[in-house]
């Protein structure tokens, strides 16, 4: 599920990035790793535990933004009789880390990379989530082989799972994917992204699932004074992500198959914040008839507009409740959805960036072969949820001071100027502070003032805005 994604370009020295500097300063963020781990790390990175099963004869793929080094996944797909086959290489970070050794403890210290405007804080040491555990192109790499197959439709019909050396042959980036796919030049196995994207999207909105395209903000310092651009995702990145759910899925029923696991769950939103959503619609002027679904409405919009890209940042709210639930022994937990995908879902596919990866993809390798989890795995099980949990409250924080810090900048010379906005959220306690949504540029922002109804389009005036020290502030104008 997405976050709130912001770039940032300029120079070191520039106040914006100084101001980032100073977060990870203040919130005791790490920058280096202790030389313990960094010393194991490095052996580890020297000798991987090697599995036995050689698949370095298929010819992977990896697909991510051009600047990524951190390579998760690898891909391959071909026809299977009517249907498709799905070859999903993981990062096999099992086979470098010693269960209670200093890069474990570290790792579950961290839990998960952190994401700032103008840095990655890495879950495991550069020398493996950049170098030796990373399914970089031309380099043979131990990983966790998912096979998938499909029907005609994208429907799963058989699933397997084991361990294996990989070889990726190329690392290809968003843009080019998508150029070669619309001027119809990609040949098969690219090609058949977009035809099972498409296949799995549609089964998406027939079960009722959501993806958000959230639009990417970059902020470019540009004469001592920046500006704001957005990215809208590409097609080619959904139906990627549209891989990395469809094995999460098969992962999840592995699990509650087996009777033991760790599912990422999510409630379905409550009837008040869909109500919400609804009156900021109303004010940005989206078009939202009731006889039509939040589902259905995020299909049709465009995320290149501005007043749909504040929609779509808002709609990640109702994402707020998604946690992990633990199971074993076959007793199954209450709830085992998640309310976006709309089935049961695990996260297992980024396991040098998350904790919890990890874990669930030894859980589905038992499972494959009807042992038992590694006494490790099962030993840190009923923690994870928690650690999980702390490690979103710190990527929480993060975020949301970034993107105070970002919006600072960005407004840093407008101070006294006054923006269309819409008021979408009221504090209950003190009715004359809420937070408005400006509708251009598009940042959000604290509102001090009288009559602040919610969902109503407001004039407000910015009157703070100090990078670094100070959150934007608006006054009603």
């Amino acid at each position: 599920m997405p976050r709130r994604r912001i770039r940032v370009t300029g120079a070191p020295e520039e106040p914006l990035r100084a101001a980032l500097a100073a977060l990870r300063a203040e919130l005791g963020i790490a920058g280096t790793f202790p030389p313990e781990v960094r010393a194991e790390a490095e052996r580890a990175a020297r000798a991987p535990a090697p599995p036995a099963y050689d698949a370095t004869g298929i010819p992977f793929f990896t697909l991510d933004p051009p600047a990524s080094a951190d390579l998760d996944q690898a891909t391959h797909l071909s026809r299977q009789g009517g249907g498709y086959r799905v070859r999903y290489a993981i990062a096999d970070v099992a086979a470098f880390v010693t269960p209670g050794g200093p890069l474990d403890t570290e790792a579950h210290r961290r839990v998960t990379t952190l994401y700032f405007p103008d840095k990655n804080v890495p879950l495991h040491p550069t020398v493996l989530s950049e170098g030796a555990a990373s399914l970089l192109p031309g380099q043979t790499r131990p990983a966790v082989l998912w096979t998938l197959d499909l029907d005609a439709e994208g429907r799963t019909t058989a699933v397997d799972v084991r361990r294996a050396l990989v070889r990726s042959r190329a690392k290809l980036d968003y843009a080019r994917v998508q150029q070669d796919l619309d001027a119809g030049t990609a040949e098969e196995p690219l090609a058949l992204l977009k035809e099972i994207g498409e296949a799995r999207e549609r089964l998406e909105t027939e079960r009722g699932g959501i993806s958000l395209d959230v639009p990417e903000q970059e902020i470019v310092e540009r004469d001592h004074a920046y500006e704001l651009r957005y990215r809208a995702p590409l097609p080619a990145e959904g139906w990627n992500a549209q891989l990395s759910l469809l094995t999460g899925m098969a992962a999840a029923e592995l699990m509650l198959a087996h009777g033991t696991g760790i599912l990422r769950t999510l409630p379905a939103a409550p009837d008040g914040a869909v109500g919400r959503l609804r009156r900021t619609a109303t004010a940005l002027r989206i078009d939202w008839p009731h006889h039509v679904s939040y589902a259905a409405l995020l299909r049709t919009l465009d995320p290149s507009r501005p007043e749909h890209a504040a929609f779509l940042q808002e709609c990640t709210t109702l994402l707020r409740g998604a946690g992990y639930t633990v199971f074993r022994d076959g007793a199954l937990p209450a709830l085992t959805t998640h309310a976006a995908v709309a089935a049961p879902y695990a996260h297992c596919t980024a396991p040098l960036r998350r904790l919890a990866d990890r874990h669930a993809a030894e859980i589905c390798l038992a499972a494959v072969a009807g042992q038992d989890p590694p006494g490790w795995v099962l030993a840190a099980l009923d923690a994870l949820p928690r650690r999980m949990a702390d490690g979103a409250r710190v990527a929480g924080t993060v975020e949301r001071e970034c993107v105070d810090i970002v919006e600072a900048a960005l407004l840093k010379d407008r101070v006294g100027d006054v923006f269309d906005a819409c008021v979408v959220e009221v504090d209950e306690h003190r009715p004359n502070v809420g937070t408005v949504q400006v509708l251009s540029p598009a940042v959000i922002g604290r509102v001090e003032g009288e009559h602040l109804p919610l969902g109503a389009r407001v004039r407000v005036r910015l009157a703070r805005a100090e990078p670094g020290t100070t959150k934007i502030l608006f006054t009603a104008a």
